[in-house]
């Protein structure tokens, strides 16, 4: 038995057992019968199983800056030291003999859910039940385990080139359950066309609508697919599925109307109109210190100081901690909720705006970002984007994707994807307690370490450089 996968049946059993007698119990009164396909649902619906994903991302992105004392020294204990690793760009992440963290928790809690997922996609049409069930809890499982792999290439491999990703390493490729596959990790080709196929064979039986965001449903899976290929660098097939992604959803949370934002005056996340898949960042909320984002000079002054995503999302450093300075997001403190990382309405916007900016369309381009602009402004604040070229708009196109989505995975995501093109490529340098940090745009740090335990319990698991 492979020890890694070892390791994760331990962890799915060890949550399984955990409510053992609560089964027994339940099964005694007729309510639960082994191998129905009800108790699928049961899992699928297990929100804390599904919902996280990897969040070392977040940390590493351009945006913020850790340069407060006070948050330097809350940070130096080895229980953080996963979040000053990724915020250095750190050769190591998870450093073999560290009491508080040596196990990448981040990687496992990726596998752990694509093990539940390929349970539930292998043995849920032997199941006693309703087909049409089985369609949907089948379809939904291919679009979770889509995500998981997803996010899991996008930390531990190499950005996408379609002339290389056929020998690149990507992550091993685990689509059933057994205990004696190889662990060896499938090229970064073999991951995205996996990803591919999960979501399109996802799409034929999965509803049009769901009650709650954290259940993938049709547009799901449709944001899912142009958010794997606009990451492929394909970009007319990621305008194609944001389309079909909006024509289902896309409603916009009008922030030109609100003067703050508090927990009644803002959508439940579940519940949120704009958010086409929720999914949560596995370290939990940045609300509170020595974990809080700080947003950075550059990403302040791109932001500017009328646009309400400054006035609503972000909040003076008191806000956080007395000994605190400079802007710090805010958003998780006034809606009381952690952010979702997941594909979202204001994301398809922004991949139809830099598909039209890359075929030569800069005025399509404003368009799509002016329609999600306006519900960023108050009406006397706002004025329409206007580019004067092609390249111009794309430049504006990945300037808006920065206001929108500070704090969350895909600003680290387009530096890596940008990294190596004109006008994107940039070295970039930072301090940290004294110590000054650069990101080359040929770096081997645009690429996540493999945990070193990992790869001593599994030989095959060849480490990244």
């Amino acid at each position: 038995m492979r020890s890694i996968y070892k390791y994760f049946i331990f962890t799915l059993t060890a949550l399984s057992l955990s409510g053992c007698k609560k089964y027994v119990d339940i099964k005694t009164q007729g309510s639960l019968v082994p191998d129905q396909t009800i108790n699928y649902r049961y899992l699928l619906n297990n929100a804390n199983s599904f919902e996280p994903v990897p969040s070392l991302s977040d940390y590493a992105s351009s945006d913020i800056n850790i340069n407060d004392a006070s948050q330097i020294t809350g940070l130096s204990s080895l229980f953080y030291g996963w979040f000053t690793a990724a915020y250095t760009w750190s050769p190591v992440i998870y450093a073999v003999g560290n009491p508080s963290y040596e196990q990448d928790v981040n990687w496992n809690s990726a596998y752990t859910k694509i093990l539940a997922c390929n349970t539930i996609i292998n043995e849920l049409p032997g199941s006693v039940g309703p087909e049409q069930d089985k369609v949907q809890m089948t379809a939904e499982a291919l679009v979770h385990r889509a995500d998981a792999y997803l996010v899991l290439i996008n930390n531990y491999a190499k950005p996408y080139n379609a002339s290389t990703a056929s020998t690149d390493l990507g992550v091993p490729l685990l689509t059933v359950q057994t205990v004696t596959q190889s662990l060896n990790r499938a090229t970064v080709q073999a991951v995205y066309d996996q990803i591919i196929a999960d979501l399109t064979r996802a799409i034929p039986g999965l509803p049009s609508t769901q009650l709650y965001n954290n259940l993938p449903s049709l547009a799901s899976a449709y944001g899912e697919l142009a958010r794997c290929y606009l990451y492929m660098n394909d970009y007319a097939n990621a305008s194609r599925y944001a389309d079909q992604a909006l024509a289902l959803r896309s409603t916009l949370d009008d922030l030109s109307v609100l003067t703050s934002v508090t927990t009644t005056n803002y959508p439940r996340r579940i519940a949120d109109p704009e958010i086409l898949l929720s999914k949560l960042p596995f370290n939990g909320s940045v609300r509170y210190s020595p974990t809080a984002l700080k947003m950075s000079d550059e990403f302040l002054a791109l932001l500017g100081t009328t646009d309400q995503r400054y006035t609503l999302f972000s909040a003076p450093a008191s806000t956080i901690s007395s000994a605190y300075t400079g802007r710090y997001y805010s958003k998780e403190i006034a809606v009381g909720e952690t952010r979702n990382e997941g594909p979202s309405v204001p994301e398809m916007l922004l991949i139809k705006a830099e598909a039209s900016a890359r075929t030569g369309d800069p005025a399509n381009a404003m368009l799509w970002v002016n329609r999600l602009r306006v519900r960023r402004f108050r009406p006397a604040n706002y004025v329409p984007m206007t580019a004067t070229s092609a390249s111009d708009a794309l430049v504006k196109v990945i300037d808006e994707r920065r206001r929108e989505f500070f704090g969350l995975q895909l600003r680290w995501w387009d530096m890596r994807r940008l990294k190596d093109e004109a006008p994107f490529s940039k070295t970039y340098t930072r301090v940290y307690n004294g110590v000054t940090y650069t990101l080359a745009p040929n770096s081997n740090r645009y690429t996540f370490p493999i945990a070193q335990t990992l790869i001593n319990l599994n030989t095959e698991l060849e480490p990244n450089p």
